[in-house]
């Protein structure tokens, strides 16, 4: 869900030469005034601790590696107390940007891929309600702001599962551009979200 706030840039992010104490590159104020935990990405709220981490991703751009990141799920590794990876909070820590970001694109897609070819009106009322929430509750202000000021422009489509599948996964490419991320093929929201493959490799 998150934007373009945690690729080191943020645009609350003070001065080095404006304060005594000044925050490292990455981190993110929140609208308080304080560094916000929950919208920065853990190596930039911990530098120190994930340097090896923070090389590898600002490699790829300032973020987290698609490959490496299934490269350690398919070893076993991910989430683990012995091999945490270094650019992540350590498990049974609360959520960065990152990760929170990542659970709540999943639980969208998903609730989209199971909703109903011709929703009742309840439905239809259920599924704006949840998603116009979004902007008001999302823990991380900046991203909320984004996509609020981002549904705005482009209201939901509550009209079915394959028009909100669609409109969930323009959104999304919207965040994956100011990211530099690669760009998700919207006719493909049901294989990913859904069914899975036609090789069947997730059955």
């Amino acid at each position: 869900m998150s934007a373009s706030r945690t690729d080191g840039s943020a645009p609350n992010t003070p001065n080095p030469s404006s304060s005594k104490n000044a925050m490292p590159p990455g981190m993110v104020m929140g609208p308080d005034g304080k560094p916000c935990k929950i919208c920065t990405a853990f190596r930039h709220w911990k530098p120190g601790a994930a340097a090896e981490g923070h090389d590898r991703s600002r490699s790829h751009g300032g973020h987290t590696s698609t490959s490496a990141m299934m490269a350690a799920l398919a070893s076993g590794t991910a989430g683990t107390t012995t091999m945490a990876r270094p650019d992540e909070p350590p498990p049974n820590c609360p959520p960065d940007v990152e990760q929170l970001g990542r659970a709540t694109w999943t639980f969208l897609h998903t609730t989209a891929a199971y909703y109903p070819e011709r929703p009742t009106p309840t439905q239809r009322a259920n599924m704006l309600s949840l998603i116009r929430a979004l902007p008001l509750l999302y823990p991380c202000s900046h991203c909320a702001d984004d996509l609020g000021e981002d549904m705005a422009a482009h209201p939901p489509d509550v009209s079915g599962r394959v028009g909100l599948s669609r409109w969930l996964c323009e959104r999304h490419n919207v965040v994956n551009q100011k990211l530099g991320k690669e760009e998700f093929n919207c006719a493909k929201t049901d294989e990913r979200w859904k069914d899975g493959p036609s090789d069947g490799s997730c059955d």
